[in-house]
């Protein structure tokens, strides 16, 4: 499945989600990720974040598609990390 995933996680916290999301993931701009998972690796991806997080304080929302051709993205301004490139 695709995933779109945005955390607002404290600043003592951040530098783990990140780290924990780019293992994931791929980086869109700040706090947010996108990329194909398995639902088996979202589950691990967000028990390891439920470990690093304040659950009275923190938060993540995640947008699921079946796959990124049914997902429509427009970005106005500069895009921060372009993944057409990739190889």
């Amino acid at each position: 499945m695709y995933i779109i995933l945005v955390y607002d996680i404290d600043q003592r916290r951040v530098g783990k989600m990140l780290k924990l999301c780019r293992q994931y993931l791929h980086w869109i701009q700040n706090s947010v990720f996108e990329g194909e998972l398995t639902e088996v690796k979202l589950k691990e991806l967000l028990h390891h974040a439920k470990s690093i997080m304040d659950l009275s304080y923190d938060s993540i929302i995640i947008f699921t598609s079946r796959q990124e051709k049914w997902l429509d993205k427009t970005v106005i301004g500069l895009e921060k990390n372009n993944l057409d490139n990739m190889l």
